[in-house]
């Protein structure tokens, strides 16, 4: 089905804790109204109550003025790689796949089914994370592991935040004169959850996170890549259950476990005030950030720009100037570490590689999304 003739889009992004509502008109980049609701229990128990809220509060109440409404889906799996309509078939694809990420597939789904109910006129469009990077060139995509992981289980690299860099792709082709197919990048999208990300004429070829969105930078909670063999003698010891490890790894580790605090702001604060567990986890934060950065470097034939984005890439001046410091072998002059608000160049003018600002965007591509594939749409 269709909607009528409107001019806005609903983005709507579940989360393992909270769900995400935007709501842009086309032509406009700043949002019409937007708002965070925690779901306050199992998203399958709280997914109606929750979307009526989200609509209530961005003055959603009804199809009218709606094109259709996007969703971000952190996890297609192989298959799920361009946007999709939501029916009967997508929604069994989405089951499929929620096994590799089932807090928020899962919870993505039950948001899906919900808006059907409540808005059963509008349609809905289905983005993924891990599409921007579907094409990433085997030596890229394989792990050095036995042939049957890949066979029999899917093992192998997915990449996440694709919509975030997708965004960020466009946005600096634009500020640096460059099209699209020209720019050489890395993105380093840094926040709760972080990752780099090499663009080669506008194509991911390299990506720190991986099978899952565990791999790669140490995160607010997640402790990004660590040494297998770790968990293997935790498994062994017994002491911990394969359910705890997951958690252990997901909910207790990175910025918290090393700094005592999951958030970059707090731990910046304590830094300054003398707190050395602060600053040995923003050091580390710096160290992996900028070891990633580099080896995504090496992926490319020239790098025109880096890109920093998510929360801390766009907010923790200090964090990002300190990257950029370890990063003088590629070429990098130094930033100023003050507040900067917007996409904006933060290297001198003229400089290559530049260093780039830009916000992070996901819901402009989804809402981009929805309304090509309505569009199209006889």
């Amino acid at each position: 089905m269709r909607s009528g003739t409107g001019d806005r889009v609903l983005v709507l992004n579940a989360g393992s804790s909270t769900l995400k509502g935007s709501l842009l008109r086309v032509g406009e980049v700043r949002p019409l109204a937007a708002t965070t609701m925690d779901w306050g229990g199992p998203p399958a128990e709280r997914a109606a109550s929750v979307v009526g809220a989200i609509l209530e509060a961005v003055g959603v109440t009804g199809a009218d003025g709606l094109i259709g409404l996007g969703h971000r889906i952190v996890h297609g799996g192989p298959d799920l790689v361009a946007p999709r309509t939501v029916d009967a078939a997508t929604l069994d694809a989405l089951r499929g796949v929620a096994s590799l990420a089932p807090l928020h597939v899962s919870a993505a789904v039950a948001v899906i089914e919900a808006v059907q109910a409540r808005l059963p006129a509008v349609p809905q469009v289905v983005c993924f994370d891990t599409a921007f990077h579907a094409r990433l060139p085997e030596s890229a995509r394989r792990y050095p592991v036995p042939t049957a992981w890949l066979r029999d289980l899917g093992i192998r690299r997915y990449g996440f935040h694709g919509l975030s860099v997708d965004w960020a792709t466009g946005r600096a082709a634009d500020m640096l004169g460059m099209r699209r197919g020209q720019v050489r990048l890395v993105v380093a999208h840094l926040g709760a959850g972080s990752s780099v990300t090499a663009v080669d004429r506008g194509r991911s070829v390299d990506t720190s996170m991986g099978y899952t969105p565990l791999e790669g930078l140490m995160m607010a909670t997640r402790s990004g890549s660590i040494d297998p063999g770790i968990v293997i003698a935790l498994a062994r010891d017994g002491r911990r259950s394969i359910d705890e490890i997951d958690d252990d790894l997901l909910h207790h580790s990175g910025l918290l476990a090393v700094g005592g605090s999951a958030d970059m702001r707090t731990l910046l604060a304590n830094a300054k005030g003398g707190d050395t567990d602060a600053r040995l986890a923003i050091d580390m934060f710096v160290d992996r950030a900028a070891a990633a950065i580099a080896a995504a470097a090496t992926r490319l034939s020239r790098l025109d720009a880096l890109v920093f984005t998510g929360g801390i890439g766009e907010h923790a001046t200090a964090v990002r100037s300190a990257i950029v410091r370890r990063l003088g072998p590629l070429g990098l002059g130094k930033i100023p570490a003050r507040r900067r608000i917007g996409d904006v160049v933060l290297s001198t003018d003229g400089a290559r590689p530049a260093v780039l600002r830009i916000e992070a965007r996901e819901d402009m591509v989804i809402a981009q999304a929805v309304i090509s594939l309505q569009r199209s749409r006889p």
